[in-house]
């Protein structure tokens, strides 16, 4: 079986892949920081962000919209009026997002209904559903944009830093960041150092 064709279950992936980390290659969106802890400790090292419930602003809806023609996104919010709106939202953006969905069922505790409640093996089995799970072949350490990078290169530690991060993350699309998120969104992206200083080249030359 290959996981180009055929869907695997997440328990296959981690009874086959030996010493390999799972890994998922589509951004997950959810509505909170808890709903993100409660993924992760589900799926392992994977890259969620969340949108604050109805606080996503325009800035983060199109930064995923972005990281979705990149990568692709996976919604995953809280099985309620509220999560489904957001989702709703989500997708007049992102139509062609792939969709987990948990039931309210497994998602109530306590009267409150919210994904941080679902345990670990509904969320593996939901998610099994819709992605296709691989042995993680993750982008090499050496190609990685890494902190020394971005000193090296003025984005931390300068009077101009923060104005410069600014330059750069309009034209790549990353937002207004500090040096630990334009360091992320950099390697979120798959931006290359090459891309990096091509941008920094035409935003030279424009001065």
């Amino acid at each position: 079986m290959t996981t180009d064709t055929k869907k695997t279950s997440l328990e296959d992936i981690r009874n086959n892949s030996g010493s390999s980390e799972l890994a998922v290659q589509e951004l997950i969106v959810v509505e909170g920081k808890n709903d993100a802890h409660a993924v992760r400790r589900a799926l392992g090292k994977v890259d969620v962000i969340w949108t604050e419930g109805h606080g996503l602003t325009e800035e983060k809806l199109n930064y995923i919209c972005k990281v979705a023609q990149k990568r692709g996104v996976i919604i995953c919010t809280d099985p309620d009026y509220a999560g489904d709106q957001i989702r709703r939202r989500l997708l007049k953006k992102i139509p062609q997002a792939g969709q987990v969905y948990l039931s309210k069922a497994v998602a109530v505790k306590d009267n409150d209904i919210g994904l941080e409640n679902v345990p670990p093996e509904e969320i593996r089995k939901a998610f099994a559903k819709v992605l296709k799970f691989k042995p993680a072949i993750d982008k090499l350490e050496e190609d990685k944009i890494t902190m020394q990078d971005i000193v090296d290169l003025g984005f931390v530690g300068n009077a101009g830093s923060a104005t410069k991060r600014a330059a750069v993350g309009k034209i790549l699309g990353l937002g207004d960041t500090n040096a630990k998120q334009f360091l992320h969104r950099l390697n979120r992206l798959g931006i290359s150092r090459e891309e990096l200083l091509h941008t920094m080249e035409l935003i030279e030359r424009n001065d």
